[in-house]
């Protein structure tokens, strides 16, 4: 399995990013995934998962009105656009993957992408 995330980058309070995880070698289709955020000396915090066909999703109260999951199975692509963001944001966002249903706990998550640094300046 890999994961592949990218589209991080610096950004000033108020500004957006779309964050991309392209999957290849998994059954995508049968995979929840998610994104989860982490900082420095800090747990791995969940921010968003979708499940299997898209249309059940779960978003941190944190980011909630702000942040939204989406994927495309035909393209094994899953996506986070982020509005609004804020320097609370800044961390390093990592896309994940587990087969069956979404959670939002990070440990029951089988695979993880590279992660990709988001900055936001206020």
């Amino acid at each position: 399995v890999q994961l592949q995330a990218s589209g991080g980058g610096s950004v000033q309070a108020g500004g957006s990013l779309r964050l991309s995880c392209a999957a290849s070698r998994l059954n995508f289709q049968r995979c929840a995934m998610a994104w989860f955020r982490q900082t420095p000396g800090k747990e791995r915090e969940f921010v968003a998962a979708v499940g299997r066909s898209g249309t059940s999703t779960e978003v941190a109260n944190s980011v909630k009105g702000r942040f939204t999951i989406s994927r495309d199975n035909a393209r094994k692509m899953t996506y986070l656009q982020m509005d609004n963001l804020q320097p609370e944001d800044t961390a390093v966002y990592y896309c994940a993957t587990k087969y069956r249903g979404l959670s939002t706990f990070a440990t029951n998550y089988d695979y993880w992408g590279q992660g990709t640094q988001v900055t936001v300046s206020s």
